[in-house]
């Protein structure tokens, strides 16, 4: 097995977005099967990616359609989220250089927390639904995780680490990724919509290990 220098001076942070990146799916579709209202949510969803809607008006239009969901339903859509090619092996590979991994989404909270503690991330911050006995109402709570608190959620988080900004490194394939891209060291665009790959430093398709390919040519 390769060794890697545990150099405080060679860390680097590596913040993923979840949905179409870290995992195949968007989780907001899976939820949607339930309420009978994919069809709706997939438009509003492709319309925000593209940059063609505001992140936070398209998320209150799409979990609107989602009251009535109940929590069990909800819990259910882990069983069919799959992870995208060597995102596993990438995160690992990542640990093992001893560089810090996050994970930050416009999803959901209820899913990705699941998802984090299967790829050994602690750092991890999405939005939250909103539940009164059981069933979803409709509407999320707390701060909306828009493009703008993802950028805020990759410099804070270096802040912590005292990591400096351009050893940090980005990844997202939608509009709402931009400025965490932007602000990173490496923005990487990862199966990305065309508004991402033609901003990003580098955009990347297939399988997530040719991202470790572009951050190890930078090392």
């Amino acid at each position: 097995m390769t060794a890697y220098t545990t150099d405080p001076a060679a860390r680097r942070l590596i913040v993923m977005d979840v949905d179409s990146t870290l995992i195949q799916q968007e989780v907001i579709e899976l939820i949607a099967q339930h309420a009978g209202t994919l069809e709706q949510v997939a438009a509003v969803t492709e319309a925000a990616m593209r940059g063609e809607l505001d992140f936070a008006q398209s998320l209150e239009q799409r979990v609107a359609t989602l009251k009535g969901v109940t929590t069990e339903q909800l819990q259910s859509v882990r069983s069919r989220i799959t992870f995208s090619d060597g995102a596993q092996e990438f995160i690992g590979a990542c640990q093992e250089r001893g560089w810090e991994v996050a994970l930050v989404s416009g999803g959901f909270e209820e899913i990705v927390a699941g998802l984090a503690a299967e790829v050994n991330v602690t750092r991890f911050h999405a939005n939250a639904l909103e539940v009164d006995n059981g069933v979803l109402t409709g509407r999320t709570s707390g701060q909306v995780v828009d493009r703008a608190f993802k950028e805020q959620f990759l410099r804070s988080n270096a802040a912590k680490l005292a990591i400096p900004m351009n050893r940090t490194v980005a990844l997202g394939d939608g509009a709402n990724d931009l400025d965490m891209i932007h602000a990173a060291g490496i923005g990487i665009a990862f199966n990305a919509k065309p508004i991402v790959a033609e901003q990003a430093d580098y955009a990347v398709t297939g399988s997530m290990l040719r991202a470790l390919e572009v951050i190890d040519a930078h090392r």
